[in-house]
């Protein structure tokens, strides 16, 4: 299965576009046929769970029926990246995105490990938990915070998001969410799985959080993917996120 997740950033200026595409885009996507799966979401300020927008950047994540999309055989040049978005989501939406002049990157990924469901489903199929695979990774943590758990989810994420940055093997991460402070997203990248791995039971700050999940019931529903990063095309604040750090877990 092929997934993909575009970041799109609108001038400052233009924030109510972002807006206003989260409800517009809903149609053109219902009647894409080859979107299996799709959610458009809103971005945090700093790279993990936040609780702050940032309301000139935007995110849509999708799960294709077909591999067959002629996604990996292009070049990174911008007019191809123009024909891959109007491939993968239409010319309706790809043209609003350039209407507005937004600056739009895509990162195409293949799941290939991860449990859990999204609104009650395997959105993105019937993973196994884990497999030999150790190279470079990108990692979908979703949840839905109970609404009688927001405090103390909140209060314990500041430690974790601000040591990530500083871990060997970390690219960077987004924040993203369909629904502000309840419906939360992380999506991070690394060098590898062991990379992964250090951070996520090693770091004291986020096996301390780990356990506090499992133990105090904070979420209704949770979600962790990891996927195969195939390919990057476009740019976030002028640079490709898959391939350069620091990113943007200190940005204004």
């Amino acid at each position: 299965m092929i997934s993909t997740l575009t970041i799109v950033r609108y001038p400052r200026w233009l924030a109510w576009a972002g807006f206003l595409s989260m409800a517009i885009f809903r149609l053109p996507l219902w009647f894409n046929n080859n979107i299996s799966f799709w959610k458009l979401m809103g971005s945090g300020k700093n790279g993990s769970f936040d609780k702050t927008p940032d309301l000139s950047q935007w995110a849509l994540i999708c799960a294709f029926k077909s591999d067959n999309l002629n996604l990996l055989s292009a070049q990174k040049a911008e007019t191809d990246h123009q024909k891959i978005l109007t491939n993968l989501y239409g010319a309706f939406v790809f043209n609003w995105w350039k209407f507005w002049r937004c600056e739009i990157w895509t990162i195409v990924l293949n799941p290939i490990e991860g449990h859990g469901l999204w609104d009650g489903k395997e959105v993105f199929g019937n993973l196994p938990k884990n497999t030999e695979y150790e190279g470079r990774l990108a990692v979908l943590t979703r949840a839905t915070i109970r609404l009688n758990k927001m405090n103390r989810f909140w209060s314990n994420v500041a430690p974790v998001a601000n040591k990530m940055d500083q871990l060997e093997g970390f690219k960077g991460s987004l924040g993203i969410g369909e629904i502000p402070w309840i419906k939360q997203a992380t999506f991070s990248m690394w060098e590898s799985k062991l990379a992964m791995r250090n951070f996520a039971y090693k770091m004291q700050e986020h096996a301390t959080v780990i356990q506090k999940t499992k133990k105090e019931d904070w979420y209704s529903e949770e979600m962790f993917v990891r996927f195969i990063p195939l390919a990057s095309y476009g740019t976030l604040r002028g640079v490709d996120p898959l391939k350069r750090k620091p990113y943007l877990a200190n940005n204004k």
